[in-house]
């Protein structure tokens, strides 16, 4: 298993004071982003096993390191054509306010640094839009930066709590 350390991916971007570092990655033709602060790791693709009773916009668990992590289905959630998951897909492993969770992404482009100034709050733009808590440009056009706290409504996150519990 690959693993590409959240310590190696910020070495490639210069930090300033007023910069805000966002782990670039896509589904589909489209790019979001993470914030890194919230990123621990990204792994290559490990077999998912299926979580009973879990909403359907959690995909199963994996376990990485002794730990069971749930894994998001954000295709689900963002209504993006279903695809069988591949072993060149990779899981980003990251934290939200409650817990780690995972995120297939079909490919990771790396870590980008903007300028407060560059970000555009998603509510000036696009209100009403769940799940994305703003905007940034580059080079290849635009990238949703993805909120991890919100994608799970609160039925959804107690639903999984459930799941997740031993038997």
């Amino acid at each position: 298993m690959l693993l590409v350390e959240t310590a190696s991916l910020s070495s490639h971007v210069s930090a300033g004071s007023n910069s805000n570092q966002l782990v670039v990655f896509c589904l589909e033709e489209q790019c979001y982003a993470l914030r890194l602060s919230a990123v621990e790791q990204i792994v290559r693709m490990v077999e998912i096993t299926p979580l009973p009773k879990a909403p359907e916009v959690i995909l199963g668990v994996i376990n990485i390191r002794g730990r069971i992590i749930p894994v998001f289905h954000i295709r689900k959630r963002f209504h993006l054509p279903e695809r069988d998951i591949g072993l060149s897909d990779h899981l980003i492993v990251a934290r939200t306010a409650r817990r780690t969770v995972a995120l297939v992404a079909d490919a990771v482009i790396g870590v980008v640094a903007r300028a407060d100034e560059e970000l555009a709050a998603l509510e000036r733009i696009f209100p009403g839009l769940e799940y994305v808590e703003g905007v940034v440009k580059l080079d290849d056009g635009l990238v949703f930066i993805h909120d991890l706290d919100t994608f799970l409504s609160l039925e959804e996150e107690k639903t999984m709590e459930r799941a997740l519990e031993p038997a």
